[in-house]
């Protein structure tokens, strides 16, 4: 409805009264309402009005925050009213009970100090349509009886009240005056003249307002349905707390169960989680805290609360800086830190990919273990190791049933617990040394876990519950793979760690190692320093190793040392040189004995990889009187063993053409040792040195000091390629080797060598046997045509 405004009309019209501005509430035509006023302009008004008796105008503020309002503050239809009552309230205000009389319209105002005055027309009912008036009237009273049933805060003689009134105008301005609706709804009903229209907008109202009260009900018959129910169990659980304190049991479990259901809440439980969690709170509530079976269910709740369901890190994607930062930490290994930069490209292009599974191989002292702490740092993730090393019960990975006592989860749960969120790195280390007994086998378990079609929903047994470990970066390690079972090695990604060069480990020890030796033992560079010809002595001399952990040792004693003499005084610096270092290690652990050991036939130097890396072996063979036979010794496999005979009967069945006398192989006994007998070897690599060994034993020539071999034979001849290039290569080198023979098919893997370690060796690659002795033998040995019969054989000697 439009709005009427002050300054309208004609002021010749109507009377002068004084009004009363009101705040926040509208003043009807018979209403009774008491107020409190203390305006210094309403204040002056109240005290004219007590001496000359006449009524005012009560007229609705548009905003109740403005203290002094003018003509556009107001509204245009008010009510004239009497002061029945005014109570001195302090001393600068009144209570007051006004009395509605009729409504009006305001002309203009007339006065605005010291209080305001104002012309007002009187406005009249007006009742057009009676029988309309009539219905209406009817359908107010009975939706205001509804309203007022719906309502106990209200007295139940007001409906009866509201029945008697007669008057429709009146009926609708007392129902409007007392409904809680806005002052602009209420002025709705103030302005308008026409009763059918007034009644009309009241019933609407009341309609609303019983429609919010029926809502109101079912809503608080609900809430009190559930309220009902919780004051009967704290009720109860009041009645049972009185009784655990009589009986002695109270130990204030209640307070630690709401602390505990708390953590549950927080901890934003997936929904299976949650529906078990509850179920569980439900029975510790029901159980006293002194049974055994609380504390495993609270235990099992804690569990609940502490582990990171959907907490996560964010990832570091700058390629560049973790690029540096990998440089920085590690020197070399150069496959991994490409493997961890493709990753972060394609998690930087792919937010939601899974975590890759990764199986780091190398020999011990190589940095494999580091290395992971270092991709953690660069990806900005938390760190945690799990070694597995020994681990021969299932339930180290999967966790323990609950049924048992003591039991936990498996080492996984607990690395989340630990590392607090749910995609960290974990560093599975030594997963070679896993084993297996009655109690499962933890290799099997690890399927699930390192599956990534798997894992995202993994079910530790003392959980009982899916947990996602598809955003962890998995990185195991381990020395060797032949021991990791096929199955768990198809779901990682291998990625094989050689040992170091002798240039790699010089570079570790002067960018690493010696700095943190000294560091840690609170000496700077301004008092030690270790000559270039004593580092290397100490990695050629004293630490024959494929990694750099005897390194770092060797490197700590003679720190040790030089500590020792600044502890007592000396302040200058100490330079170490080559030939200090007996002073402070002792004499030389390794020199060269290859020309030692190959300066007699029969004797030929091999390479072998083993777990630590890359070694070389010595084969000695001699022979006997005796019948035949061939011993083997040296801790060796049956697949070595095998090597050794397929030698031998390579060279029986050649016997004529290698000038061997008749009956040689029936009236000798040949004897076969690999030194370190105390190690175990096995493989079919040397099985070119045994036939090399075999041969300089049969025909008396040297094999050549500065050479190693590695190869397998067949009883053709042939020469078979062999794994492990790379390790036997750097073996070689740093056992002082000069040429190596391989076969020819191994040519493909030098492309792994460093190349200032090929530019230091000479190779030679082979096809056959023959090109083998050629090579190493000092001179090649003679060979007769096979048909021919060598000087000295009997006439009838066999062909080859």
């Amino acid at each position: 409805m439009a709005e009427n405004k002050f300054g309208q009309g004609s002021e010749s019209q109507g009377i002068d009264i004084p009004i009363l501005p009101l705040r926040n509430s509208v003043f009807f035509p018979g209403s009774i309402m008491p107020i409190s006023v203390g305006r210094p302009k309403t204040l002056a008004m109240v005290k004219a009005v007590e001496e000359s008796g006449e009524p005012i105008g009560i007229v609705a503020q548009k905003d109740g925050s403005i203290d002094d309002p003018g003509a556009e503050d107001l509204f245009a239809m008010g009510t004239t009213g009497r002061i029945v009552k005014a109570l001195k309230a302090g001393e600068e205000g009144f209570h007051l009970v006004l009395q509605g009389i009729k409504r009006f319209r305001v002309l203009g105002l007339t006065q605005t100090t010291p209080y305001i005055r104002a012309r007002v027309v009187e406005v009249q009912d007006i009742t057009a349509d009676p029988l309309k008036i009539e219905a209406l009237v009817m359908n107010v009273k009975k939706t205001a009886r509804e309203v007022v049933g719906l309502m106990p805060e209200i007295p139940s003689g007001a409906a009866q009240f509201v029945e008697g009134i007669d008057d429709p105008g009146h009926l609708a301005d007392l129902i409007a005056a007392n409904m809680d609706v806005s002052v602009e709804e209420k002025m709705e009903v103030l302005n308008l003249v026409e009763v059918s229209a007034r009644l009309e907008n009241v019933l609407e109202l009341l309609h609303r307002k019983l429609e919010v009260l029926k809502l109101s009900n079912k809503i608080d018959s609900q809430v009190k349905g559930e309220m009902n129910k919780t004051q009967r169990e704290y009720y109860l659980r009041q009645q049972l707390k009185a009784i655990k304190e009589e009986l002695g049991e109270s130990e204030g479990s209640e307070g630690d169960l709401d602390e505990l259901e708390q953590k549950l809440k927080n901890a934003n439980l997936p929904a299976d989680a949650e529906k078990v969690s509850r179920k569980e709170l439900r029975r510790l509530r029901q159980m006293p805290s002194s049974s055994s079976e609380y504390t495993v269910g609270r235990t099992y709740l804690e569990w609940f609360a502490d582990l990171p369901w959907h907490k996560t890190t964010k990832d570091i994607l700058d390629i560049q800086k973790a690029r540096e930062h990998l440089e920085t930490k590690h020197y070399g290994l150069e496959k991994v830190k490409k493997r961890i930069i493709e990753y972060l490209a394609v998690r930087k292009l792919k937010e939601d990919m899974k975590g890759p599974i990764l199986c780091m191989v190398g020999p011990p002292g190589v940095g494999k273990t580091s290395l992971g702490h270092s991709i953690a740092e660069t990806l900005g993730r938390k760190f945690h190791r799990i070694s597995l090393g020994g681990v021969r019960d299932e339930a180290e990975i999967r966790g323990h049933r609950r049924t048992y006592v003591g039991a936990l989860p498996g080492r996984i749960i607990q690395g989340l617990k630990k590392a607090g969120t749910k995609n960290p790195v974990f560093i599975l280390d030594e997963i070679d040394k896993l084993s297996y007994d009655f109690r499962g086998d933890p290799a099997s378990a690890l399927l699930e876990v390192l599956d990534p079609e798997q894992n995202n929903t993994f079910s530790d047994h003392y959980l009982e519950v899916p947990f996602d470990l598809s955003k962890i970066l998995f990185i195991a390690t381990a020395n060797q793979l032949d021991p990791v079972p096929p199955a768990l090695k198809d779901r990682m990604e291998v990625i094989e760690i050689p040992g170091y060069t002798h240039e790699e480990k010089r570079h570790i020890a002067e960018r690493h190692l010696l700095p943190r030796v000294l560091e840690q033992h609170g000496l700077t560079d301004q008092l030690f320093k270790l000559d270039g010809d004593a580092l290397d002595s100490i990695i050629i001399d004293y630490t024959r190793e494929a990694g750099v952990r005897n390194l770092e040792r060797t490197i700590t004693s003679v720190v040790r040392g030089v500590a020792v003499e600044v502890a007592e005084g000396r302040a200058e610096v100490t330079v170490v040189r080559k030939e200090d270092l007996t002073k402070y290690l002792g004499p030389e652990k390794f020199y060269n004995e290859m020309a030692q050991r190959t300066e007699v036939a029969g004797v030929a130097t091999g390479l072998a990889w083993t777990a630590a890396g890359g070694d070389i072996l010595f084969i000695e063979a001699t022979k006997m009187p005796g019948k035949g036979g061939l011993t083997l010794t040296g801790q060796l496999g049956s697949v070595m063993k095998e090597s050794a005979q397929a030698a031998q009967s390579y060279l029986r069945a050649r016997a004529p053409e290698f000038g061997m006398p008749e009956g040689f192989w029936e009236k000798n006994d040949v004897h076969v040792h690999v030194p370190a007998g105390g190690i175990p070897k096995d493989g079919p690599s040397a099985g070119v040195t045994m036939i090399t060994a075999l041969t300089s034993l049969v025909t008396g020539i040297k094999v050549k000091s500065d050479f190693a071999m590695t190869g397998e034979i067949t009883l053709r001849g042939n020469v078979l390629p062999v794994g492990g290039i790379k390790e036997k290569v750097l073996a070689a080198l740093r056992a002082g080797v000069k040429e190596i023979i391989l076969p020819e098919r191994n040519k493909k893997d030098l492309h792994e060598v460093p190349a200032e370690v090929k530019e230091r060796l000479t190779f030679h690659f082979v096809k056959r046997v023959d090109e083998v002795l050629d090579l190493a033998l000092e001179r090649p040995p003679e060979r007769f045509p096979p048909k021919l019969s060598p000087p000295g054989a009997a006439p009838d000697a066999p062909p080859s």
